[in-house]
């Protein structure tokens, strides 16, 4: 690990000056003291946050909704019982990431934030992992876990988060807040908005403006109609990565939906919203056969590297599953 500044402030307005161009925030650590040591990123300032205590918390009211402040941890949210009793979908997705004692110390809004797991990334050969001539790594070599949709290129890694597909099939939000910013310093935008796809090296996959930090996500209030789920295809029940994810929140109208949403997770540089799916369930009762032709729709656009094809076929399982489950039916057999 190469040296590096530790500075902690004790409110938000510092953050952005302590910051700088070569600062990153620490909170949990989970991801960032891992890159550190393994030399990926070499920040030259820590800016600890955890003593930012307006930055800690959940609230609820029933007219507004969720708020969850970014250093909560994935442990409190999903113990929370406001969380428990109106986002029930949000509680046993927090309770699938990684291990417990990874939810103890990882926040809300690191999760948000996290890097890709791609190896090449991981192994010091940069977000792109390109060759001295400009070729793909990924491409070349073993993309069995690489995206199959969002993968135009030169991105091929996936999101990581298992929580921001959840999150954004509810329409939630996320804030933002730098002391360089006008007015309230405080910048507001769909969850969606803020995961880009990198054209370059020097791109992140986050919209985040220099000196920016997360300071919570919001979430709307349940609607009576909603019914939502979200479903993880992994290679092991125990702590793992998903090798695909899909996450559904039907609005219903009696037995037909009146309208969905339908994200995938762990298959595209972002978490990925399909509105083919949700199309394609709009108007319809839920069975297996609309779940079906809403998975087809899902991966309709997809584009398999040379080792990842299985993929398509572990997204539609979890798009039909998740839509069975949030339908109250069987999630169970053949996709």
């Amino acid at each position: 690990m190469r040296p590096f500044e530790y500075v902690s402030p004790t409110n938000k307005e510092q953050v952005a000056i302590l910051l700088g161009e070569r600062g990153s925030i620490l909170a949990g650590g989970t991801d960032l003291l891992a890159l550190m040591k393994d030399d990926v990123v070499a920040p030259e300032r820590l800016v600890n946050i955890k003593h930012i205590d307006s930055l800690r918390g959940i609230s609820y009211q029933p007219g507004n909704g969720l708020r969850i402040g970014a250093l909560t941890t994935i442990a409190e949210f999903a113990e929370d019982a406001n969380v428990r009793r109106y986002y029930p979908v949000l509680a046993d997705a927090a309770n699938e990431v990684a291990s417990p004692q990874i939810r103890n110390l990882a926040t809300i809004g690191g999760n948000m934030c996290q890097r890709p797991r791609c190896w090449y990334f991981r192994n010091g050969m940069g977000l792109m992992a390109k060759t001295a001539d400009g070729k793909s790594m990924v491409l070349a070599g073993d993309n069995r876990y690489a995206a199959i949709l969002g993968n135009a290129g030169p991105a091929y890694f996936v999101s990581p988060s298992t929580l921001a597909p959840v999150l954004i099939a509810l329409g939630a939000k996320i804030r933002l807040y730098s002391a360089k910013a006008a007015g309230s310093g405080v910048r507001e935008l769909p969850l969606e908005k803020s995961f880009v796809i990198p054209k370059s090296e020097n791109e992140l996959e986050h919209d985040l403006k220099p000196g920016e930090m997360v300071i919570e996500i919001v979430v709307p209030p349940p609607s009576q109609d909603l019914k939502a789920a979200s479903y993880e295809v992994r290679q092991r029940a125990a702590f793992d990565w998903p090798l695909a994810q899909a996450s559904v929140a039907l609005e219903m109208d009696g037995s037909a939906v009146k309208s969905a949403r339908v994200v995938l997770g762990h298959v595209a540089p972002i978490p990925w919203i399909s509105p083919e799916a949700a199309q394609a369930l709009v108007g319809k009762s839920i069975s297996p056969d609309t779940a079906m032709a809403a998975a087809n729709a899902a991966v309709a656009q997809a584009k398999p590297l040379s080792h990842n094809k299985y993929k398509i076929t572990l997204a539609k399982a979890a798009v039909k599953r998740a839509i069975l489950s949030a339908a109250g039916q069987s999630a169970g057999g053949a996709a």
